[in-house]
Parts: structure tokens; C-alpha cells; sequence
């Protein structure tokens, strides 16, 4: 029964996740990329308060703070303020069928900023998987003309890169946090809020927005940055096969550009289609462990 409630958790924060794509093309016809940060930002904030209020975590929120105040400020410019400002300025600038796909290698620039970082050890078969994923985003990026080498917009790959290593970046500096997850993304977006709308002000102001864009804002403030995490935490939390888990998240980029197609009307360009699948490809190949070592975490798992 729970490993039923863990994949239910599980498809339902992918379903979520392969909407986001939709959504910020369609918020940003309403707002600039920092007036998004700022007001999703709000949004989630609020949610994920009501989240940690529901499950009595609010009074681990000053006491976590206190005990490293610097860090955490860190965590929330990073994620959500910088990464987010990055991610929608590279939608704003690509078509939503690149643009996803692009930051969808995050998980190959994880694994070299590991080795990097935190001096783990790259297999063989990740760098087969470096290869396969970043062949796959300059397909994507050329939209196959590999000899030309010529870019729509070169800033908005260019962003859609960074804001990887942002997110990679962000994951490592959580692997040797010790609080609730959900204290420490709610304090993350707590202490980058004031930042996020200051900016906003900064850059020009707010003008009056209708209805459908604070609709579209909260959509992504809600199934981006709040309710969908605490889906996949929980998730992750009941389930017992963690690797079947995970490749529920292949699903996202397919479903997204079906999507994307059906409500935004964008052409998906085939070798948009050949570049995600090699980056899937690519993913698959480093989540591969090899039987003797498959047969040891299913024998561990049961």
C-alpha cells in the first residue's frame, strides 16, 4: 500500500512538473522574468507556510535559521531568486519547447559539479553520459544543424546552461543539510522575497496586471516552486525502490512538449524530439549501476 501512495505522490508531481513549461510561457505575456520571481515567489512562500503550519514544523523555523543564518541566505539567492530569474529569462527568450529540454540536463552537470566539489568519483559511464546529454543540447540548440553552429538566441541557451549549473550548485551545497526539507526551502524563499521584489521595483516598477496573470503567476508559484515538492518529498519518502521512482520523471519532458503544442500551439522542432532523447538516453546510462550491483540494491530493498 505504500508503494502504491509513493508512486500515486510520485505521477502526480510529474504531471504537475510537465504543466510548469506551459505556464511560464503563458505568465510571461503578463509579467517581466523578476516580476515572476518575485510574485511566484510570494506564492509559494505562503504555501508552503500553510504545509509546515499543517505539519507543526513552523517552530523549527527561527532555531534552524539561527544555527546558520549565512547559509541559508545563500540557499534562497541561489534558489529561488537567482536560478528562477535565469530560468525565465531563457523562457522568455526561447521557445518553452527548447528551453525545457535545455535545463532538463541539470542531472549530467550534478554529477561533473560532484566530482568537482565534492571530490566524487566520475564512472566511465559518465562521461558516455556527458557525451550523450550534451550532444543532445546542442541538437536541440541548433535545432540540428551541427555543422553551422548557429543559435536562435545564443543568451537564451546560454541561460538555459547556467540556470543547470545553478540548480546543480544548490543540491550540493543541501548535501550536508541536516533540517527538514521543507523548513529549509520555506526559510530559502522567506529570506530571498525582499530581495526578489526589491529587484523588481528596481527595474522599472509594476503596472496593472489582469486577472488571467496573477492566475498563471500563482499556478507556478503553487505546482513549481511548493505543493509539487512536497509531493515528490513524500514520495521518495514512502517508496521503497527509489531508482523506479525516479524514472517517473522521464515521463515529464514528453508529456511537457505535448503540451506545449496543444495549448501554447508551438511547433516542436524533430530535432528537438532527437536531442531529448538523447539526453534521456544519456540520463539512463548514468543511473545504470550494472546487474551485480542492481541485484544488491533489490535484494537490499525487499
Amino acid at each position: 500500500m505504500q508503494e502504491k501512495k509513493a508512486i500515486g505522490f510520485g505521477l502526480a508531481a510529474v504531471l504537475l512538473w510537465s504543466t510548469v513549461a506551459t505556464a511560464f510561457k503563458i505568465t510571461l505575456n503578463y509579467f517581466s522574468p523578476i516580476q515572476m520571481v518575485a510574485a511566484a515567489s510570494a506564492v509559494s512562500a505562503i504555501t508552503l507556510i500553510t504545509i509546515a503550519g499543517y505539519q507543526g514544523k513552523l517552530s523549527q523555523l527561527l532555531p534552524t535559521l539561527k544555527a546558520k543564518p549565512l547559509y541559508y541566505l545563500m540557499l534562497g539567492l541561489i534558489n529561488p531568486c537567482i536560478y528562477y530569474l535565469v530560468l525565465f529569462q531563457s523562457y522568455a527568450l526561447l521557445p518553452a519547447s527548447q528551453a525545457q529540454p535545455l535545463n532538463y540536463s541539470w542531472a549530467i552537470t550534478l554529477t561533473l559539479m560532484a566530482a568537482l566539489f565534492l571530490g566524487q568519483k566520475i564512472r566511465p559511464q559518465d562521461w558516455v553520459a556527458c557525451l550523450f546529454g550534451y550532444l543532445g543540447v546542442v541538437v536541440i540548440a541548433t535545432k540540428g544543424d551541427l555543422m553551422a553552429l548557429q543559435f536562435d538566441s545564443p543568451l537564451g541557451v546560454a541561460l538555459a546552461l547556467l540556470s543547470t549549473l545553478l540548480w546543480a550548485l544548490f543540491w550540493i551545497l543541501n548535501t550536508k543539510n541536516q533540517a527538514d526539507p521543507v523548513v529549509s526551502v520555506l526559510l530559502g524563499f522567506l529570506l530571498s522575497l525582499p530581495f526578489s521584489i526589491g529587484l523588481s521595483l528596481y527595474t522599472g516598477g509594476w503596472q496593472p496586471i489582469p486577472w488571467q496573470g496573477w492566475m498563471a503567476v500563482s499556478y507556478v508559484g503553487l505546482f513549481e516552486m511548493g505543493i509539487t515538492f512536497v509531493l515528490w518529498l513524500n514520495a521518495m519518502k514512502l517508496t521503497r525502490n527509489t531508482a523506479r521512482l525516479s524514472n517517473l520523471i522521464f515521463l515529464s519532458p514528453f508529456i511537457s512538449l505535448m503540451l506545449l503544442a496543444t495549448i501554447i500551439g508551438e511547433t516542436i522542432h524533430p530535432a528537438t524530439l532527437i536531442g531529448l532523447v538523447m539526453i534521456i538516453l544519456g540520463l539512463l546510462i548514468q543511473q545504470w549501476r550494472g546487474k551485480a550491483k542492481q541485484k544488491d540494491v533489490s535484494t537490499s530493498c525487499s
